[in-house]
């Protein structure tokens, strides 16, 4: 037995790879993980109650939290609407439309996973809806194309991510609630650092594209304005399905799941429009939707049981109390505190990560000095961090779940894009006013 809440998490990560090495469904690895906490731990029960019984009790409890959400029933939606997109000719419409003004750019296509992935958070919200979304359109036709796979699943990766700094954001929404700090100057805030992040991403595609000529397809295509305008055509449906959906949401006449089924019916309609729509064709998106939705979920409901025992046994706040007990400098303390994220994130969820320290850090971080709203950007990052930090980032599943590539290398592939989010990170600390700017002057103190 052991008793010690930090030795336990270190027990529990090695318990986690050691399930997730052996083949064993990655959801089914985070509840055994969680069982092996529960019986490993020293656990002191009233008579009544076995250790049986209460890990029954967290298992059956945690398994319906997490999945009974309505804003999870956008989940399906949008990952239908990507569905039938890609199967229908409407993605080849719209990488073939992007051709004429990507073509002179250093990685050409390579960069709609950036600007897709933007534009589907504003509307989902959901960094694994937007993966999904956007990668069933957007991998198979770089692939295709002969477009570099690596920069492809990589900056899907890191741009699906994006969807937390961008309004609405979940995230902001529960720290805004729980930290007592305006929702409005938080989703403001998050607009410098998440095209900042949008940028550097872009920024390092054309980099790597420029140095490594085999990243892109060959061609030496010329295109004019007659060419663009032409182009508009292919774009125009998508641009007007996803104004569909953005307006209806920040025109308050939908809901992002009811702006979800309303997307799934534009691209329907579309399909119809340009003549691929069939029923095999739809039987083989509702399908894979079916699929996908499953996996995701499964994933969460097994995130969601380990949170509760890592939450029941004591983890998160013993990891925090311990770094609060070290005394360190204003810097020092919030580069502790994201290796602590960072360390969550292997094993937790983004919500749970924040619900479970921020009682704790959130004092440490603003006797520091740390504004509460910078400090909230912060969290951001680091809940998006966790999204493609193995073994728990659903990011690097849904992707594996599109591309059929190993986890292995897919980690491979998101590394770069890490890294950018981590250089992301320091950038927003040493210089605050890149989160603080726009809310200081929009709104005001």
């Amino acid at each position: 037995m052991i008793s010690d809440p930090l030795t336990l998490s270190l027990v529990l990560t090695g318990v986690m790879f050691a399930f997730l090495l052996s083949s064993i469904w990655i959801a089914v690895s985070l509840i055994l993980t969680g069982i092996v906490g529960m019986l490993i731990y020293e656990v002191r029960l009233p008579p009544a109650i076995s250790i049986y019984d209460k890990i029954g009790d967290l298992l059956s409890g945690s398994l319906y939290d997490s999945l009974n959400s309505w804003s999870l029933a956008a989940l399906p939606l949008f990952i239908l609407m990507g569905e039938i997109l890609y199967r229908s000719s409407i993605s080849d419409r719209l990488l073939t439309g992007l051709i004429p003004w990507m073509g002179r750019i250093p990685g050409r296509l390579l960069h709609i996973n950036v600007a897709a992935c933007s534009l589907f958070a504003a509307v989902s919200g959901s960094s694994a809806a937007t993966t999904a979304t956007v990668g069933k359109i957007t991998l198979s036709e770089l692939r295709k194309r002969g477009y570099s796979k690596a920069l492809a699943i990589g900056s899907l990766a890191g741009s699906g991510t994006l969807g937390f700094l961008i309004p609405p954001s979940l995230i902001m929404i529960i720290y805004g609630v729980l930290a007592d700090v305006s929702i409005g100057k938080l989703f403001i805030g998050g607009i410098l650092p998440g095209l900042m992040l949008a940028a550097l991403y872009s920024g390092y595609i054309m980099i790597a594209a420029s140095l490594d000529p085999d990243a892109v397809p060959g061609g030496d295509e010329r295109y004019g304005w007659r060419e663009r305008l032409a182009s508009l055509r292919d774009l125009l449906p998508t641009f007007l399905l996803i104004a569909l959906v953005l307006g209806s949401i920040y025109g308050g006449f939908a809901t992002p799941t009811e702006a979800a089924a309303l997307g799934v019916v534009g691209a329907l309609i579309l399909a119809l429009w340009f003549r691929s729509f069939s029923l095999p064709m739809f039987r083989d998106a509702l399908f894979n939707s079916v699929k996908t939705t499953v996996m995701i979920s499964f994933i969460i409901a097994g995130a969601g049981f380990l949170s509760q025992v890592v939450g029941f046994l004591g983890i998160a706040r013993a990891v925090s109390e311990y770094i609060a007990s070290l005394g360190l400098s204003s810097y020092a303390l919030i580069l502790v505190v994201g290796i602590m994220y960072l360390f969550l994130g292997m094993i937790l969820d983004g919500i749970s990560i924040v619900v479970m320290t921020l009682p704790i850090v959130l004092p440490i971080v603003t006797a520091a000095g740390f504004d509460p709203l910078w400090f909230g950007i912060f969290l951001v990052f680091m809940v998006e961090l966790s999204q493609v930090t193995p073994p728990v980032g659903f990011s690097l599943f849904v992707i594996q779940s599109i591309s059929g590539e190993p986890i292995g290398a897919i980690v491979r592939y998101t590394l770069p894009f890490f890294l950018i989010m981590v250089a992301a990170v320091a950038i927003i600390t040493l210089f605050p006013q890149i989160a603080l700017w726009l809310p200081e002057h929009m709104i005001g103190r």
